[in-house]
Protein backbone atom coordinates (compact mmCIF):
# COMPACT_ATOMS: atom_id res chain seq x y z
CA UNK A 1 0.00 0.00 0.00
CA UNK A 2 2.89 2.20 0.78
CA UNK A 3 4.45 1.89 -2.23
CA UNK A 4 1.24 2.90 -3.83
CA UNK A 5 0.79 5.97 -2.55
CA UNK A 6 4.33 7.01 -2.98
CA UNK A 7 4.24 6.03 -6.99
CA UNK A 8 0.71 8.48 -6.74
CA UNK A 9 2.40 11.19 -5.20
CA UNK A 10 5.12 10.97 -7.47
CA UNK A 11 3.07 11.23 -10.56
CA UNK A 12 0.79 13.85 -8.65
CA UNK A 13 3.96 16.21 -8.10
CA UNK A 14 5.06 15.27 -11.67
CA UNK A 15 1.72 16.34 -13.04
CA UNK A 16 1.81 19.70 -11.31
CA UNK A 17 5.41 20.62 -12.38
CA UNK A 18 4.61 20.16 -15.64
CA UNK A 19 1.39 22.14 -14.79
CA UNK A 20 3.35 25.09 -13.71
CA UNK A 21 5.74 25.01 -16.58
CA UNK A 22 3.19 25.01 -19.12
CA UNK A 23 2.17 28.24 -18.05
CA UNK A 24 4.88 30.30 -18.86
CA UNK A 25 6.56 28.28 -21.32
CA UNK A 26 5.69 27.44 -24.64
CA UNK A 27 6.09 23.91 -26.79
CA UNK A 28 8.30 23.67 -29.27
CA UNK A 29 6.24 25.43 -32.65
CA UNK A 30 7.94 23.27 -35.01
CA UNK A 31 5.19 20.69 -34.76
CA UNK A 32 2.13 22.78 -34.24
CA UNK A 33 -0.83 21.34 -32.21
CA UNK A 34 -3.75 20.33 -34.01
CA UNK A 35 -7.03 21.99 -32.69
CA UNK A 36 -8.55 19.01 -32.13
CA UNK A 37 -5.91 18.65 -29.36
CA UNK A 38 -6.71 22.32 -27.92
CA UNK A 39 -10.36 22.24 -27.31
CA UNK A 40 -11.64 25.95 -26.45
CA UNK A 41 -12.52 26.57 -22.95
CA UNK A 42 -16.24 27.08 -22.53
CA UNK A 43 -15.54 29.79 -19.99
CA UNK A 44 -12.76 32.01 -21.33
CA UNK A 45 -12.93 31.51 -24.95
CA UNK A 46 -9.50 30.91 -25.60
CA UNK A 47 -7.64 27.22 -25.90
CA UNK A 48 -7.35 25.02 -22.67
CA UNK A 49 -3.70 23.76 -23.32
CA UNK A 50 -0.44 25.25 -22.89
CA UNK A 51 0.36 28.70 -23.89
CA UNK A 52 2.74 31.92 -23.99
CA UNK A 53 1.00 34.75 -21.63
CA UNK A 54 2.02 38.49 -22.16
CA UNK A 55 -0.25 41.37 -20.20
CA UNK A 56 -0.47 44.62 -21.78
CA UNK A 57 -0.55 47.26 -19.02
CA UNK A 58 -1.33 50.56 -19.14
CA UNK A 59 -0.16 52.81 -16.33
CA UNK A 60 -0.67 56.94 -15.92
CA UNK A 61 2.49 57.79 -15.20
CA UNK A 62 5.77 57.05 -17.62
CA UNK A 63 7.74 54.53 -16.52
CA UNK A 64 11.54 56.05 -15.89
CA UNK A 65 13.22 52.84 -15.07
CA UNK A 66 15.45 50.69 -17.56
CA UNK A 67 13.82 47.70 -18.44
CA UNK A 68 16.04 46.58 -21.14
CA UNK A 69 16.34 42.72 -20.34
CA UNK A 70 13.60 42.82 -17.83
CA UNK A 71 11.89 39.98 -18.80
CA UNK A 72 8.75 38.63 -17.10
CA UNK A 73 5.13 38.53 -19.14
CA UNK A 74 4.34 42.03 -19.17
CA UNK A 75 4.44 45.20 -20.43
CA UNK A 76 3.68 48.79 -19.94
CA UNK A 77 2.52 51.38 -22.18
CA UNK A 78 0.71 54.77 -21.64
CA UNK A 79 -2.51 54.50 -20.44
CA UNK A 80 -3.79 57.63 -22.66
CA UNK A 81 -2.39 58.07 -25.72
CA UNK A 82 0.03 56.36 -28.18
CA UNK A 83 2.92 53.83 -27.29
CA UNK A 84 5.13 51.36 -29.30
CA UNK A 85 5.80 47.46 -28.62
CA UNK A 86 8.72 46.72 -31.44
CA UNK A 87 8.96 43.08 -32.49
CA UNK A 88 11.82 41.40 -32.70
CA UNK A 89 12.80 37.91 -34.44
CA UNK A 90 13.59 35.06 -32.11
CA UNK A 91 13.78 31.38 -30.87
CA UNK A 92 10.95 31.72 -28.22
CA UNK A 93 8.54 34.17 -26.89
CA UNK A 94 10.45 37.03 -24.32
CA UNK A 95 10.24 40.54 -23.15
CA UNK A 96 13.39 42.50 -23.99
CA UNK A 97 12.32 45.69 -23.01
CA UNK A 98 9.12 46.18 -20.57
CA UNK A 99 9.03 49.94 -20.65
CA UNK A 100 6.89 51.41 -24.24
CA UNK A 101 6.02 54.94 -21.84
CA UNK A 102 10.12 56.18 -22.45
CA UNK A 103 9.28 57.12 -25.87
CA UNK A 104 11.92 54.29 -27.56
CA UNK A 105 9.02 51.69 -27.38
CA UNK A 106 9.10 48.39 -25.41
CA UNK A 107 10.71 45.38 -27.30
CA UNK A 108 9.22 42.10 -27.64
CA UNK A 109 10.45 38.88 -29.65
CA UNK A 110 8.75 36.07 -30.72
CA UNK A 111 9.14 33.27 -33.31
CA UNK A 112 8.46 33.62 -37.12
CA UNK A 113 5.42 32.63 -37.37
CA UNK A 114 5.48 31.71 -41.30
CA UNK A 115 8.65 30.14 -41.70
CA UNK A 116 8.00 28.22 -44.64
CA UNK A 117 6.96 32.26 -46.44
CA UNK A 118 3.69 31.14 -46.64
CA UNK A 119 0.63 32.55 -44.78
CA UNK A 120 0.25 29.47 -42.69
CA UNK A 121 1.03 30.46 -39.46
CA UNK A 122 3.06 27.98 -37.18
CA UNK A 123 0.94 29.77 -34.06
CA UNK A 124 -1.94 31.52 -33.05
CA UNK A 125 -3.03 34.50 -30.63
CA UNK A 126 -5.98 34.65 -28.38
CA UNK A 127 -6.92 38.34 -26.66
CA UNK A 128 -9.09 39.87 -24.39
CA UNK A 129 -9.56 43.56 -22.42
CA UNK A 130 -9.21 43.12 -18.64
CA UNK A 131 -10.17 45.90 -16.16
CA UNK A 132 -13.26 48.43 -15.35
CA UNK A 133 -13.01 49.79 -18.73
CA UNK A 134 -11.05 51.60 -21.60
CA UNK A 135 -10.44 51.22 -25.08
CA UNK A 136 -7.05 50.56 -26.83
CA UNK A 137 -6.57 50.08 -30.50
CA UNK A 138 -3.91 47.35 -32.07
CA UNK A 139 -2.04 48.17 -35.42
CA UNK A 140 0.51 46.38 -36.82
CA UNK A 141 2.94 47.89 -38.75
CA UNK A 142 6.67 48.07 -40.14
CA UNK A 143 9.27 50.54 -41.15
CA UNK A 144 11.42 51.02 -43.72
CA UNK A 145 14.24 53.57 -44.75
CA UNK A 146 11.70 55.68 -46.05
CA UNK A 147 8.43 55.18 -44.91
CA UNK A 148 5.83 53.73 -42.23
CA UNK A 149 3.17 51.27 -43.47
CA UNK A 150 0.56 50.35 -40.83
CA UNK A 151 -2.13 47.51 -41.70
CA UNK A 152 -5.89 48.57 -42.76
CA UNK A 153 -6.75 46.00 -40.32
CA UNK A 154 -6.75 47.32 -36.38
CA UNK A 155 -7.54 45.00 -33.26
CA UNK A 156 -9.79 46.82 -30.88
CA UNK A 157 -9.65 45.89 -27.58
CA UNK A 158 -12.65 47.42 -24.81
CA UNK A 159 -13.28 46.47 -21.92
CA UNK A 160 -17.09 48.42 -21.01
CA UNK A 161 -17.80 48.84 -17.00
CA UNK A 162 -20.10 46.28 -15.19
CA UNK A 163 -19.64 44.02 -18.77
CA UNK A 164 -19.59 40.37 -18.61
CA UNK A 165 -16.92 38.75 -18.29
CA UNK A 166 -14.24 39.43 -20.93
CA UNK A 167 -13.43 36.91 -23.43
CA UNK A 168 -10.76 35.52 -25.62
CA UNK A 169 -11.08 35.95 -29.44
CA UNK A 170 -8.62 34.65 -32.13
CA UNK A 171 -7.09 37.90 -33.52
CA UNK A 172 -4.03 36.27 -35.31
CA UNK A 173 -4.53 38.10 -38.60
CA UNK A 174 -4.96 41.49 -37.14
CA UNK A 175 -1.71 40.69 -35.36
CA UNK A 176 0.29 38.67 -37.26
CA UNK A 177 -0.30 39.80 -40.69
CA UNK A 178 -0.64 43.22 -42.23
CA UNK A 179 -3.58 43.84 -44.98
CA UNK A 180 -1.72 46.62 -47.19
CA UNK A 181 -2.24 48.89 -50.10
CA UNK A 182 -0.22 47.63 -52.97
CA UNK A 183 -1.58 49.89 -55.68
CA UNK A 184 -1.88 52.87 -54.56
CA UNK A 185 -5.52 53.13 -54.27
CA UNK A 186 -5.29 53.78 -51.00
CA UNK A 187 -7.48 50.51 -50.17
CA UNK A 188 -5.50 47.49 -48.62
CA UNK A 189 -5.33 44.58 -51.39
CA UNK A 190 -2.54 42.16 -50.56
CA UNK A 191 -2.46 40.12 -46.91
CA UNK A 192 1.95 40.03 -45.81
CA UNK A 193 3.17 38.18 -42.81
CA UNK A 194 4.99 39.42 -39.79
CA UNK A 195 8.30 39.88 -40.46
CA UNK A 196 8.72 39.56 -44.35
CA UNK A 197 12.00 40.47 -45.71
CA UNK A 198 10.52 43.86 -47.52
CA UNK A 199 10.78 45.93 -43.66
CA UNK A 200 13.72 46.07 -41.64
CA UNK A 201 11.65 46.55 -38.22
CA UNK A 202 7.96 45.35 -37.24
CA UNK A 203 5.82 46.84 -34.66
CA UNK A 204 2.75 47.25 -32.96
CA UNK A 205 0.88 50.45 -32.62
CA UNK A 206 -1.29 50.87 -29.24
CA UNK A 207 -3.30 53.20 -29.14
CA UNK A 208 -4.59 53.17 -25.61
CA UNK A 209 -8.02 55.24 -24.25
CA UNK A 210 -8.25 53.99 -20.70
CA UNK A 211 -7.68 49.91 -21.13
CA UNK A 212 -5.59 49.37 -18.11
CA UNK A 213 -4.72 45.28 -18.89
CA UNK A 214 -4.79 43.98 -22.59
CA UNK A 215 -4.03 40.05 -22.16
CA UNK A 216 -2.42 38.21 -25.21
CA UNK A 217 -1.78 34.42 -25.49
CA UNK A 218 0.07 32.61 -28.10
CA UNK A 219 -0.78 29.08 -28.50
CA UNK A 220 1.44 26.16 -30.83
CA UNK A 221 -1.87 25.62 -33.27
CA UNK A 222 -0.99 25.87 -36.63
CA UNK A 223 -3.31 28.28 -38.94
CA UNK A 224 -3.89 29.37 -42.77
CA UNK A 225 -4.41 32.84 -42.37
CA UNK A 226 -4.18 34.01 -46.24
CA UNK A 227 -7.43 35.39 -47.42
Amino acid sequence: MKSRIFLFSVIAIAGLAMLVAFGTKTPTLSNPTSDVAYAKSPGHGAPSGPHYNLNIIGVPKDKTADMTGNQGHRIFVKLEGKSKILLAEGDDFQVLDANGTDGDGAKFQMPDPFPNDDLVAQYTVYARALGPGGTAYMTTCYETETETVCSGETLTLSRSKGGGPPKFRNVSRELLTLYVDTDGDGIPDTRMGLFDDKAYQYFWDYDNHGLKLAQLRFYPIGEDLGD
